[in-house]
This record gives structure tokens, sequence and C-alpha cells, in this order.
């Protein structure tokens, strides 16, 4: 279970700073007529801000099927979409004059869309209705595609296609040329990918088989402008960044914290986009389910909140965030486990650090719990049938001071592996914050050096694990 708290303190300080930030002090006046759109009809009016959309403004449409959205302040600019009651909706330019008509017919948004006082989205759904015919066209030839198996003909259709996407490349790169300042051309090279060279040739006379792949990364970013914070207002913004920290970037903690402060350098050429990009990555990897991703939480706090870079955090939220990233540190995946000494159901005390065996899986369990009730059996069958034969002890650890409760559950299923429990509340307490053991059962691996491998698994998992480390060794 991640800790939805923090989760939710770093998106409320994000939105904060989001809904106050200064606005132009000038009007919008946007008319929108419908074809076919009854009177009384509730419309949006929103926008896109990263992988969200935001309602900005609504209206009804009068009998004439117009819808008028008007404000005393100006909008942010960029894409913004108008959407009908039945959630059908089409994409426009919210340009710098903000006083602009559009009329549309639902049978076709962009075939039919005509533009009076926006040279904007007049361009924008030039390209639109361009893009339109062109689809047509390549349609069938990637439906034939699918059915070919010949490698001649397969080239054949490839080729025709390539032509297509020639021609595309070439409209945005005219329109580019000859529009330069707007706003669609910003998104032309936004949307643009780096060409990439033939690779070179190495010492050994063969090509360089990751030069492709290096050169494309390293060039991913050249043609999109981070001072415009127009472009945060597009779909183009978040998919691109989500592409290159998913796809461009091996996921590792490791690589992932190169590739984020290179993204957090960019971002700072605007106060908004660097607010955005720090946000969002703390927050994505903050409440990621993938293993080991907590490192790049820690990693961007130490970098951008105890540095307090992130301006729009205050006192309070800054202490959250900081406490999380403190707790976490130390139990980040490679970190040496921090020690714990306690005693079994004898008195006697055993640490963990006196364990002599390959891996020790640590588990905070809870003889109350329900999951724990059919997560430590499970455990227990897989320790007696596997885990015991590949060197693992278990350290299990009762998290509540129930001992007669605790003894009998131990003893009916047969656990057989170290059972201790700290009868003391406060020496109990300290130990579940060290470890961050909010909920149970939580389990961690260790190695033989009591380095944590891998932790708040599954009791299946861990045979997978131990086999993937033992192959690990073995690779070395």
């Amino acid at each position: 279970m991640k800790n939805t708290k923090l989760a939710f303190t770093l998106f409320l300080a994000f939105i904060f700073t989001l809904c106050t930030s200064a606005q132009k002090k000038e009007s919008y006046d946007i008319k929108i007529t419908v074809k076919g759109l009854k009177e009384g009809a509730m419309c949006l009016l929103a926008n896109y801000y990263g992988e969200k959309q935001y309602i900005k403004d609504s209206a009804k449409a009068n009998a004439n099927g117009e819808v008028v959205f008007k404000g005393d302040s100006k909008l942010q600019e960029g894409v913004y979409l108008f959407v009908l009651p039945t959630k059908k909706y089409f994409d426009f330019i919210m340009d710098g004059t903000q006083h602009f008509s559009l009329e549309t017919d639902t049978t076709d948004f962009i075939k039919t869309t005509k533009i009076k006082g926006s040279d904007e989205n007049k361009y924008f759904y030039e390209y639109q209705t361009y893009m339109q015919v062109k689809q047509k066209q390549v349609e069938p030839l990637r439906s034939e595609l699918k059915t070919l198996r010949n490698k001649d003909s397969i080239k054949i259709v490839q080729d025709k296609l390539l032509v297509f996407e020639k021609e595309i490349k070439e409209y945005k790169s005219n329109f580019i040329k000859n529009y330069p300042k707007t706003f669609v051309a910003k998104l032309f090279k936004a949307m643009d990918e780096p060409e990439v060279p033939e690779a070179p040739i190495l010492a050994n006379g063969r090509k360089d088989s990751t030069f492709s792949y290096r050169y494309y990364k390293y060039h991913y970013w050249d043609n999109w402008d981070f001072a415009d914070d127009r472009l945060m207002y597009t779909p183009v913004f978040h998919n691109k960044i989500k592409f290159y920290m998913d796809k461009l970037t091996p996921q590792t903690p490791d690589s992932i914290n190169v590739s984020t402060d290179i993204l957090v350098k960019k971002s700072k050429a605007n106060k908004e986009v660097f607010k955005y990009i720090v946000y969002w990555l703390t927050y994505n990897y903050e409440s990621s389910n993938i293993m080991g991703m907590d490192a790049v939480f820690v990693h961007m706090v130490d970098m951008y909140y105890v540095t307090k870079e992130a301006y729009w955090v205050d006192s309070t939220q800054l202490y959250k965030i900081t406490n999380r990233a403190y707790t976490l540190k130390p139990l980040l995946i490679g970190k040496k486990a921090p020690l714990i000494n306690m005693p079994d159901s004898t008195g006697k005390y055993i640490s963990i650090n006196d364990i002599k065996a390959k891996y020790t899986v640590v588990i905070f369990w809870d003889h109350g719990c329900g999951h724990c009730k059919k997560e430590i059996p499970k455990l227990a069958e897989a320790y007696k049938n596997k885990l015991k034969q590949k060197g693992v002890q278990v350290y299990a650890i009762e998290t509540e001071d129930k001992p007669e409760e605790w003894k009998k559950f131990v003893k009916e299923h047969q656990l057989n592996w170290i059972n201790v429990c700290e009868t003391d509340d406060y020496k109990r307490a300290v130990t579940k914050k060290i470890y961050d053991i909010y909920s149970t059962p939580v389990i961690y691996v260790l190695d033989e050096n009591k380095i944590i491998r891998a932790k708040r698994i599954d009791s299946e998992q861990i045979e997978g694990i131990i086999d993937a480390l033992e192959k690990e060794k073995d690779k070395k």
C-alpha cells in the first residue's frame, strides 16, 4: 500500500499554485456554433494540462446552436477542448487574441469547421483537414500491409507509406518556414522527432549498434522550446515526457535519476514548466508500484525540495515530503538493513545480524490481520518445501503485543523459523517507524550481508527473486 497521504500532499501543493498562477487581466470572448446542437445543451470549455484535462468554463447553447464563453481574465494559451453533452469533443487553439468564432457540424468536426478572427485556428484546421485526407489514403495501405507475407510485396507497400510520411514532413517543414512565429509552428516542431544519421563504423569493422538509440535520446528534446509554457497545455507535452522517461530511459533508478536531472535542467528555462516537471517526476515515482522506484523519489527530494528549489511548496508540505524521503532513504534497495534485535517466545534476543544464511526474509506481520492469516501459511509452505533448501531463513516479526495469541498462531501453523515480538511498546513503535510499517504484512529480502535486495513483495515472489539473485551472482 502506497503512502497516499504524501501523494495527496504533493498534488494539493501543486494544484494550489496552479490555480493561483497570475493571469493577464484581459477578457476572452469565444463563440462556437455547432449545427444540430439543441437549445439549452450544456457545453464545456476545457484545456489540456499535463496528462489531464481541466474544465475552464461552461455555457448553454441558444436556439441557433451558439455557445458563448466569456470571461474578464485572459485564459492560458494552448490547446483547448469544446465538449458537447454527448461527451464528443473537438480541439482548437486558444490563441493570444481570445476573441474569435468557430462554426462546425457534428457530422464532421474537422471538415466542416469555419474560423473567424483567429489565424492560429485557421492554420490548425487546415492541417487537420490535410491530415484527414492523408489518413484516408494511408489506411488502405496499412490494412493491406497486415495481410501480406511476401517480402517484395511488403517492401512495395512500405515504400508507398514512406512517401506519405515524407509529404507530411514536408508540409510541416514548409509551414514552419512560412509561419515561424505561430504557435502551430511551435507545435509542429515539438512533435518532430530527431533524424538519426547512419551509424559510424567501429574499429572492429562493424556498425555501432547502440548509436541510433544514443543519438535519438540525446537529440530527443532538440526541437522542444522549454521556455514556452504554452506547450504544457497541449496533449503533446505529457506524452513526450512519458516516452522519454519510460521508453528511452533504462528502467533502473540510477538511469532514471540521470534522465530526471537532464529534464529538470532543461525545464529551468520557464518557471511554470520547471514546476510541472519537478512535481510530476516526484509524484510519479513516489506513487509507483514498481519496486525500487522510491530511490528516484528520494533523489528528487534531495535535489529539488531539500534545496528549496520547489518554490510552490510551503513549510508544512515541505516537512511532510522531506520526512517521507528521509524515512525511505535508509530502506532503499542496496542499503544495509537497519538493525533489528528482538526477543523470541522464550525471551531470548535475536539480532538479524547474527543470522547466518544466504538470504534472510524479514516479514512484519500481525496474527490478527486478515491478509496475514492468508499470507503467513503460504510463506510457511514455501519455506518448508523450497526456500529453506535455497539457504533462506525467515525472521518473522509480530507487530502487536498479544503474546499468547501470537504463540498460539505460531504453534498451530508450525512456523518453524525465527519468530520474534517486542513487548516494549516504545521499541516496537520505533522499529515499525524505521522500517516504514504502516500496514501488514510487509516483506524484505536481505542477502548474506544483510543488504536489502527486495522489499514489499508477496510471498509468491520470494522464490523468483532468490533465483534471480543467484543468477546475478553466477554472472559475476
